[in-house]
């Protein structure tokens, strides 16, 4: 199962007074495919709205609400349920309980205290959605007007979280890609199963990428020694070519042999071979002055070629 199906199975979770019950049923219609005077009319993929939705209007309204049901087949093998109430006095009924007009907007009145999460989790069983965390942090409410999508905003920016829109096609996308804000949005809705799943994977995530920076890290260091080694080597190996290293100082010509011995060691690797240790940046020093002699040599064999 989804991501986006655990958040739905926490939200319905949640649903367990008569305030909620209403307030999320009023996230679900408001946000709904369509609310006319002549029907009610809402769409879904999702198993749990389709176990909420017709449970909801009639424990609201009652077991007499015609409620028309179809399924209709995707291509991805899943079905589309719409759900549609065309009896006229129901709709009526429906739309003033809510206070739902031709002009949709959230109304506050529908709204008794404590019960924003519930009515915000109605709209994310409606038209909500969010992406798998191990993959990217995006959470989405698909709003129908631009007038519900506005007011949408207005409430995630009241509870502290600050969206993103953008319109497709016939429709504006209301968007969260922070992931601290979507979790206090989660736990707002009551998914704070999913919000502490959200927190493990995303420090997981966080683990994984300290690991590959230090594995990064530590590659660059080895390529930086060993080409500093076959640096080092060159010059040791022209000083060799002309018969210099017994004109070397004692500390240099031990330097030099120990280079040629251990190509793969680091600076600090082979100060700790000298008898008299030093320090890293003290075996580098001496290095820089084989480097010059070399140089030298091979600035003398330019010369020399030039005549």
């Amino acid at each position: 199962m989804s991501f986006s199906h655990d958040v739905r199975e926490c939200i319905r979770a949640t649903i367990s007074d008569h305030d909620r019950r209403f307030a999320c049923l009023y996230g679900m219609l408001l946000y709904g495919r369509a609310v006319t005077r002549e029907e009610i009319c809402l769409k879904s993929e999702s198993e749990v709205f389709r176990s909420v939705f017709p449970v909801l209007i009639k424990t609201v309204f009652g077991a007499s609400v015609k409620l028309d049901m179809k399924a209709k087949p995707r291509k991805t093998g899943r079905n589309l349920w719409i759900y549609k109430i065309t009896d006229k006095k129901q709709v009526t009924e429906i739309r003033h309980a809510f206070h739902i007009h031709e002009e949709r907007r959230i109304d506050m009145r529908n709204l008794p205290m404590n019960s924003m999460g519930a009515f915000l989790g109605g709209v994310f069983l409606t038209c909500g959605s969010i992406t798998d965390p191990t993959k990217e942090y995006h959470l989405e409410f698909t709003a129908p007007t631009e007038m519900l999508y506005k007011d949408l905003c207005d409430v995630l920016y009241s509870v502290g979280v600050h969206p993103n829109v953008i319109q497709r096609r016939y429709a504006w996308a209301v968007y969260l890609k922070v992931s601290g804000e979507i979790e206090d949005l989660l736990t707002f809705m009551g998914a704070q199963k999913c919000t502490l799943a959200l927190i493990d994977i995303k420090i997981d995530k966080e683990v994984k990428n300290k690991v590959n920076r230090m594995s990064n890290c530590d590659m660059a260091n080895i390529e930086r020694t060993i080409s500093a080694s076959e640096k080092q080597c060159q010059d040791i190996q022209e000083i060799i070519k002309h018969d210099g290293m017994q004109k070397l100082s004692p500390e240099l010509r031990i330097l030099a042999e120990l280079r040629i011995e251990n190509p793969h060691l680091s600076l600090s690797q082979i100060a700790e071979l000298l008898e008299k240790p030093i320090g890293r940046s003290g075996v580098n020093h001496r290095f820089h002055r084989i480097a010059v002699i070399a140089e030298q040599y091979r600035k003398e064999k330019s010369h020399d070629s030039a005549k």
